[in-house]
């Protein structure tokens, strides 16, 4: 690529294009990410705490909470915590097996790096610190390590 004006604003246009994908990819997978690691977190400790009571207490915190809530046998207690725990042991392995089959946390940190190193291209291109071939290789290095980030979905 010959060095010009023209090449220098093409690449910068090209950069910021990429860059404008990967913050779109970013707002959508972030929430999404942070969602699936806080289920996963939060049904494991459900689920721990549900069956704590019974497997600490006994049957006396069974009887207990059976008569709380006036309740005519404490086997009932049992069986709604063990269902409980079931159905948050389940949502929390769900949760955790979508986030690393589809490695949602590994793109984000690869798309959050590759914008940081656009970032970085576009400020050296634009003050003339960087001669615009090096620029096109490093360009296409960044923008590869974002591949699954698609410039059409934005």
């Amino acid at each position: 690529m010959s060095e010009t004006p023209d090449a220098r604003q093409r690449l910068s246009a090209r950069i910021d294009e990429k860059q404008q994908a990967i913050r779109a990819y970013l707002a959508r997978e972030r929430p999404r990410r942070n969602r699936l690691s806080n289920i996963s977190i939060i049904g494991s400790g459900l689920a721990a705490a549900l069956t704590a009571g019974p497997a600490v207490g006994g049957t006396g915190f069974t009887d207990a909470v059976a008569g709380l809530f006036a309740l005519s046998e404490d086997s009932i207690v049992w069986r709604v915590l063990c269902l409980l725990a079931v159905i948050l042991s389940i949502a929390a392995a769900l949760a955790t097996n979508f986030a690393t089959s589809r490695a949602v946390a590994d793109r984000v940190s690869a798309a959050e790096t590759s914008n940081a190193q656009l970032e970085g291209l576009a400020v050296s291109l634009d003050i003339g610190n960087i001669d615009v071939d090096e620029a096109v290789k490093l360009y296409q290095q960044y923008a590869g390590q974002v591949a699954f980030v698609d410039a059409a979905s934005r």
